[in-house]
């Protein structure tokens, strides 16, 4: 008996000490890594492109994230607050990615469907598309069209099977109808270039769509749904899926170039709603694991993590070879864009969801509290704020800067 009970004792200390093991190797498998500035960092590369004085004036802000590679800063725009208001539009319905700009107008979809056009200089709307569908997305400009994603129909249910979404092409003028194509429920802001739509949906499809007809190019499956929005780079496409994955898709035909992962640690893989950020041969975003990602944008080698304390659902803005990103855990941080160092980080009054901005020096940012900042971006010093907005609060034109409040658009100067 005394045999007995000292082997099952032994049994036991071995399993808590292989626990314990296991335990440990988790958290070192996702512990913080620190990038270099030497390995697969490319400091000539913009992070974003330089646009002419027409395309300035003609289509300031045509999608989500400004730019093809998402990186969220305004280069050519030049104001600063404090600002006053010229403006304000808007009614009851949650008003949760921001607006494209251009041909004189701000295009933004409601989430309870309806796509409108308001005029730039006065906030007057000039037509409504009714979809009855849910939205999570910022349309995207291109040749005089406006390009929308919608969800299903009704509840935003997100696990009854056999819903569908809609990729709609509008004329910007009148909002006629130019094409649509069903796919799965997509909340996957639009990517426009080179003759083609990117989007992805909850079936896990990324698709290219035809600019013209809205053909299917190609798709291509991933593991879990798509809700984020794709960013292009040197013929690559970047997308982060809810598998726990990123992924690059040559741009020509959606064939698969890396797939790239989370770190791995105790409970599920972290997810990835966060659409990434292309800049310096690196791809930057966010997980549900609370962490900050930089991978080689060639490699899809992991170049650095840092971890903050609750998820990451914020798209990051890049500047100045720095990284910008909200959490959870109610902080705006600054990464350096080499190593993930924290630079500084911001203590807002709530959690942050939605994606910062960076406009002449200042980095702007929204809580899911209300509350709009405007932070010096190298100091993180607040320099302005507004009693309003939620998510992705901030975009601009050359005269006017546009802050989506929690169901109202406004339309500001600098003082």
């Amino acid at each position: 008996m005394k045999r007995a009970l000292a082997a099952v004792l032994a049994l036991f200390v071995l399993g808590l000490g292989a626990a314990a093991g296991y335990v440990l190797y988790r958290k070192h498998q996702g512990r913080n890594i620190r990038g270099s500035s030497s390995v697969e960092f490319v400091t000539t590369q913009e992070p974003t492109r330089k646009r002419t004085p027409l395309e300035l004036r003609q289509v300031p802000w045509p999608m989500y994230g400004l730019d093809e590679a998402r990186t969220r800063f305004a280069d050519g725009v030049h104001f600063r607050p404090p600002f006053r208001r010229l403006w304000t539009a808007g009614g009851t319905s949650l008003l949760e990615f921001p607006p494209a700009v251009g041909y004189g107008r701000l295009f933004l979809s409601n989430n309870s469907g309806s796509l409108f056009a308001l005029g730039a200089r006065n906030g007057g709307r000039a037509w409504v598309y009714k979809t009855h569908r849910c939205t999570a997305a910022s349309p995207a400009l291109d040749r005089g069209t406006v390009f929308a994603s919608f969800m299903n129909r009704g509840e935003c249910n997100q696990t009854k099977p056999g819903l569908d979404g809609l990729v709609a092409a509008l004329s910007v003028g009148q909002g006629r109808v130019r094409w649509t194509k069903r796919i799965g429920p997509t909340e996957s802001s639009p990517l426009v270039a080179n003759g083609r739509v990117y989007v992805g949906d909850w079936r896990g499809k990324v698709y290219a769509l035809d600019e013209r007809t809205g053909r299917i190019v190609w798709s291509y499956q991933t593991g879990g749904k798509v809700k984020a929005g794709v960013a292009l780079s040197g013929g690559r496409i970047f997308v982060g899926s809810y598998d726990g994955h990123v992924y690059a898709l040559r741009e020509s035909d959606g064939k698969l170039v890396w797939r790239a992962s989370a770190q791995p640690r105790l409970g599920s893989l972290g997810t990835f709603y966060s659409t990434p950020a292309v800049a310096y041969g690196r791809v930057y975003l966010g997980a549900t694991d609370g962490k900050v990602y930089s991978f080689g944008a060639t490699s899809g080698q992991l170049r650095w993590s840092h971890g903050t304390g609750g998820y990451v659902y914020s798209s990051p803005a890049v500047w100045n070879r720095r990284v910008y990103a909200g959490s959870y855990d109610h902080h705006l941080y600054c990464f350096d864009a080499a190593t993930g160092d924290v630079r500084w980080r911001f203590d807002a009054n709530g959690p942050i969801s939605g994606s910062p901005t960076v406009i002449d020096g200042i980095v702007y940012f929204a809580t899911l509290a209300g509350r709009t900042y405007g932070l010096n971006a190298l100091t993180g010093r607040q320099v302005w704020t507004f009693p309003d907005g939620k998510y992705s609060p901030i975009v601009a034109d050359t005269r006017r800067l546009y802050l989506v409040g929690y169901a109202r658009v406004y339309g500001m100067v600098p003082r």
